[in-house]
Formats: C-alpha cells, structure tokens, sequence
C-alpha cells in the first residue's frame, strides 16, 4: 500500500537565503563594526547645546531640530540604499555606508558655521544608515534562528554604543571639544570599513524550496505553516510584513519619547540629583538587554508575538511608573521594568523580522523596516517636545504609556479571540 505523495509546489521565483551563512566570528565583525561606527552618531547628539555656541548659536536654539535631522534623512534614504544593494551588493553598500558616516563626521568636526554643520548632519542621515546596511548583509547570508540570533547581536552593539559612547564622549571633553570630536571620531567608521573589506560577499543562488516552519512566526498570529500555504515560496504573507512595521514604528515611539527630557523630570522628582547618577538611570534599560537578550532569545523565539505583548506591557507599566516616581528607589525599578520591556521587543521583533526576510531581498526589507524605525523616532521626538512645552516633563512618559497599551490590546486581543473560538470549536464539534 502506498501512500499518496501530495503535489509539489515550485516555489516562486525569489531570491532565498540558503548560503553557505557567515562564520560567528565574521557575524561578531559585523557586530562589532556598527558599534564602533555609532559612536560619533550615538554619542555626541547629547552635546549639541555645548556644540552649538561655538557656531553662532549662543543659545542653542537649532539644538532640538538638528538632533532629528539625520534621522529624518536616514529615513529617507533607507529604503533606497537597501534596494541598492540588492541590486549592487550587500557588502559594496555596507562599505559606502561606513564611508558615508566618516565623511559627514569629517564635515561636522571641522564646520566653521552652522549651515556647514547642518549640512553635515544632512549627509550623515543620507549616506549613513549603517544599521539597516548591517542587517542587510546579514540577512543575505543568514536565515531564521541564525538571523534572529544576528540580529538581536546588532541590536546589542547598539544598546551598547548607546550606554558607553555618551560617556567616553564626555571623558574626552577637557581635551577636545565635542564639536572637534566628530573629525576625531570619523576613524572608527574609517576603520570599520576596513575590517568589513575582509568580508565575503553573501553569493547569489537559485531559488530552492522552502523548508519546514515552525510554530509560531508572524507579526499578525499566522501560524508558520499558514503562511507556507499561502505563499508557495515559503515566505510570510504580506500581512505579517505590514504587522511588523506597524509594531516597530509603535515600539520605537514608546520608547524613545521617554528619551529627550528624561533628565528634567529626575531633576523635578528628585533635587539634587548629580549627571553621573542621571546617566546611569538613563542607561539602566540599555543594560538590561546588554546582560538578558541572549537568554530572552532562547525562550521566546518560538513565540515571538507573546514576547512582544508581555514586552508592550512592561514598557506600558514601566512609563506610567515615570509619571508617579518620587524617589531614586522608584526610578530605578521603573526603569529596569521598561528596559525588561525594551529587551523583549527587540529581541522577537528580531525574530520576526528575520522570518519576514524569507524569501524576500534583504536589502529592500531591512531598509523599510529602519524607515518606520525612524519614522517612529521623529513623531516621538516631535510629540516629547510638544507634550513637554504644553504639559512639562511628565506628559512625554504618559503619552508613550497610552501608544504601548494600544500595542498591547492590538497584539493580544486577536490572538486571545482565536484562542477563544478555538477552544468552543473543539468542545462543540460539527
């Protein structure tokens, strides 16, 4: 008796990512690269109001604008370069992103006014976006655990650069200023290129079938093997695609519109409080990934959207803990409760992103995923300075705690309705 094999089904005609891959060491390069190239763009945004006197501004008044302009237009510029290098190669634009930031850095730390300095900031944003790059050329050479695994390193390197860059910034400041810091800092993108030049170039290859899925992978409850049957290339549904920019666009607004005037309200809640103690209590969520992600990774990358639910909860009840925290006590426990919440958002959007890079070109899907990114950074940072003029420093945290309790509702209801109907189907067969 023999069993009756089912119909194959080629799959569509789409580049997928069944490579060779990178060694660990080559993916802890790349890691390593961005980190050293975001210094200058990570770490000396929080000087502008000292860089701004020296170039006509006394009062540093372009001070919150010039902060979002290179986000702006890396925003801008993403998408495009990412499809560029589909086309051209994922690690020819890597090496022209990284020559790009030392290009703009060169420009900042020697400007002589402040449209020089603007411009500057303007071709940072342009000929940057060494993350989306980064993910890219990773995601032409990795897929699924080994691509969310990379991914969430990346996203290590940046928490990393966010802790550690503002500090060596200010080390250096009796000694050279923040302005002449940028020519100092455009070696690390310099040398970073350098390092990446050693790099393969992930091959091209012809499409194969698609293997078997796994439980559970997409942003909008779609089960791995509904989305196989649905796409014949084994890649997830567009719904999922759009779910995913949705989420990274509302998880970046909540959490980064607690950035800007953080600072102030510890200032208002506690008097007295030195910068070195502001800072660390800045930095605590940062640290919080840098010691859990990997751990975080192994126990929900085979339920990413529950980790994600559970992460839009913590940062919910972590920024509603701004609003009533009197005490340095309370800070710090509020802010390690949003860094739990950080950290399980990065970490299975990372696992949702690397399935959506299934079957799809890399270049062109980690370049809109940095688009909403920073699309979500900007309307953040526009509603913290609007909140902060009209209502002080507490309305920036209440309002990033509203966006993630709508997250949470928006990502749990549907999955607890199908639950639901579920469960009455299997008590109350046909």
């Amino acid at each position: 008796m023999h069993t009756a094999t089912p119909q194959r089904v080629e799959p569509a005609a789409v580049e997928t990512k069944v490579r060779p891959g990178l060694a660990r060491r080559q993916v802890h390069a790349v890691a390593g690269c961005y980190f050293v190239a975001s210094f200058a763009a990570l770490g000396l945004p929080p000087y502008l109001t000292e860089i701004l006197p020296e170039l006509g501004d006394g009062a540093a008044r372009w001070a919150g604008l010039l902060y979002i302009v290179p986000t702006i237009f890396g925003a801008i510029g993403a998408p495009l370069w990412g499809r560029l290098a589909d086309r051209f190669g994922r690690k020819r634009l890597l090496l022209r992103a990284q020559l790009g930031l030392a290009a703009a850095f060169l420009l900042a730390g020697w400007a002589d006014s402040l449209a020089t300095f603007a411009a500057a900031l303007v071709i940072q944003g342009v000929l940057g976006g060494t993350f989306a790059a980064s993910n890219g050329y990773l995601g032409a050479a990795l897929e699924g655990h080994a691509l969310s695994r990379a991914l969430t390193l990346m996203q290590g390197s940046a928490r990393a650069a966010l802790v550690f860059a503002p500090i060596v910034v200010g080390s250096l400041t009796p000694w050279l200023s923040p302005h002449r810091q940028y020519a100092l800092l455009a070696v690390l993108p310099l040398a970073a290129a350098v390092m990446l030049a050693a790099l393969p170039e992930p091959p091209r290859v012809l499409p194969t079938a698609p293997r078997a899925a796994t439980a559970e992978v997409d942003a909008d409850g779609t089960s791995a093997a509904a989305a196989a049957a649905a796409e014949p290339s084994g890649r997830a549904p567009d719904a999922s695609l759009r779910a995913l920019y949705a989420l990274e666009f509302a998880f970046v607004f909540s959490t980064v519109i607690s950035f800007p005037y953080l600072i102030s309200l510890i200032k208002e809640r506690i008097p007295g409080t030195g910068p070195m103690v502001s800072g660390v209590l800045f930095a605590l969520p940062h640290m919080c990934y840098l010691v859990a992600a990997i751990a975080v990774h192994a126990l929900f990358r085979g339920r990413p959207r529950l980790g994600i639910a559970i992460g839009f909860g913590c940062i919910a009840l972590g920024l509603a803990g701004h609003g009533v925290a009197d005490s340095l006590t309370a800070f710090v426990a509020v802010r390690l409760v949003l860094g739990a919440g950080l950290t399980l958002g990065l970490v299975c959007m990372s696992v949702l992103a690397a399935d959506c890079a299934k079957g799809r070109a890399p270049g062109g899907l980690f370049g809109s995923i940095e688009f909403f990114s920073k699309a979500g950074a900007v309307a953040a940072g526009v509603a913290a300075a609007a909140g902060n003029d009209w209502f002080g420093p507490t309305a920036p945290v209440l309002t990033g705690t509203a966006i993630a309790l709508i997250t949470v509702l928006a990502t749990a209801v549907p999955r607890l309705s199908r639950t639901l109907r579920t469960r009455r189907s299997l008590r109350c067969p046909r």
